[in-house]
């Protein structure tokens, strides 16, 4: 997974920077707000797939929000120390924490309100911090403690690093990681909003 991001994200640039021209990737990126919710409308799906996952989150009652809650906060604090050691506003610096891993929304999102610079910047980091997560996943495991390898994955605990916590945690880790993946994916679009506000 890591090596096909990677690939697709090369491919794109070096695509960008020939200047050719095909049809069905101008369409593409003339509607990137289309291929937007139709990601959106997968995620969705991937949620519903989890069978049983509510009932096992009931268990938990408001503790289960701890964790995204957690990630939520300590990323866009991130985000402000940030801004000003890498010359950015509060506004940018926390719009791009605000992807939370979820790198092709953030990208789209962020280039939306605030410019294709800042929208490159988003989508970079926030897909360094989902291969950073593929690494980090198993020394954390073994080093800290369960709980802790969601930390890192953030949005992407619910999906594309879900394997990971799978392979090196247990199961009711693998339940709160879900959870949490469905509380940070839908926390990012309004995150990106309210910091756009502080520009």
């Amino acid at each position: 997974m890591v090596i096909l991001a990677v690939i697709a994200l090369v491919g794109g640039v070096l695509y960008g920077l020939s200047g050719l021209e095909f049809p069905l990737l101008t369409l593409l990126t003339g509607h990137s707000d289309l291929v937007l919710y139709l990601l959106m409308f997968l995620v969705g799906i991937s949620i519903g797939l989890h069978e049983g996952i509510w009932a096992k989150i009931k268990q938990y009652h408001i503790k289960a929000f701890l964790i995204p809650i957690g990630i939520i906060v300590g990323s866009l604090v991130g985000g402000a120390v940030c801004a000003p050691l890498l010359g950015f506003s509060l506004g940018q610096s926390t719009m791009v924490a605000s992807g939370l891993g979820w790198y092709s929304l953030a990208g789209v999102t962020v280039g939306n309100l605030a410019g294709a610079q800042l929208g490159s910047i988003a989508f970079l980091s926030n897909l360094m911090r989902e291969i950073f997560s593929f690494f980090v996943i198993p020394p954390i495991s073994r080093k800290l403690n369960y709980y802790t390898c969601i930390a890192p994955a953030a949005a992407t605990s619910e999906d594309t690093t879900l394997s990971m916590m799978i392979r090196f945690t247990d199961e009711e880790t693998v339940v709160l990681s879900v959870f949490n993946g469905v509380v940070c994916s839908a926390a990012v679009p309004p995150l990106i909003s309210l910091c756009a506000a502080l520009l």
